[in-house]
């Protein structure tokens, strides 16, 4: 698959890219995503949830009243769940939400997700994105060079740009990352995928 080259003023340069039909062209895994973006998003949990159970809230331990001969139901403290102030049954407790994946399926992933954009158009590949100073309005009007202003828009760069980095900071919807970081999360949840030409290289071979 090749791709035309644009630069930071949204000119096509004349060049072409070649995209790796073994990354960007292959049978989308939906299973694979799936599991994917599914770990992804377990991993991004705290799992600090905790609420108090029976023995553990504040209140006396005697026993209200006695267990037969009363004529109401049985009970014992003030701190029983079926009393307002009472502990809660089977309340949250802090874990780990994170769980494993294979590194083949991961990649496979990856490469699904790769391969969904280019098949629906949404990969634009520059020569390279360099700012002279970090302003947030180089990238608003790089954005608007290549026509993708007010979409998620996720710039991948081969290596980092402090400069770059900084100009996104603060735009709604607008993330960065090198090559190395890609992941399938990120891919899938972006109308825009931007290439530089140095990240293309990485990736194909990834």
């Amino acid at each position: 698959m090749e791709l035309a080259v644009y630069n930071q003023q949204g000119q096509d340069t004349g060049r072409r890219v070649n995209l790796n039909d073994e990354v960007f062209a292959i049978e989308p895994n939906e299973h694979a995503l799936y599991l994917d973006v599914k770990q992804y998003l377990a991993n991004r949990r705290q799992g600090t949830h905790k609420s108090k159970e029976r023995s553990e809230v504040s209140g006396s331990t005697r026993k209200l009243h006695k267990q037969k001969g009363g004529g109401g139901s049985r009970i014992g403290d003030i701190n029983s769940p079926v009393l307002v102030g009472g502990g809660r049954v089977f309340g949250p407790r802090p874990r780990d939400y994170r769980f494993k994946l294979n590194k083949k399926l991961k990649d496979l992933a990856r490469r699904s997700a790769l391969s969904l954009k280019a098949a629906a158009g949404e990969i634009i590949v520059v020569d390279t994105v360099n700012f002279e100073a970090p302003k947030t309005k180089e990238f608003i009007n790089f954005a608007k060079n290549l026509k993708v202003d007010g979409k998620k828009v996720l710039l991948v760069l081969a290596d980092k740009n402090n400069n770059v980095y900084l100009s996104m900071r603060n735009v709604p919807d607008a993330k960065i990352m090198t090559a190395s970081d890609i992941n399938t999360y990120a891919v899938l949840n972006t109308n825009a995928l931007v290439l530089t030409e140095g990240s293309v290289e990485v990736i194909n071979n990834i």
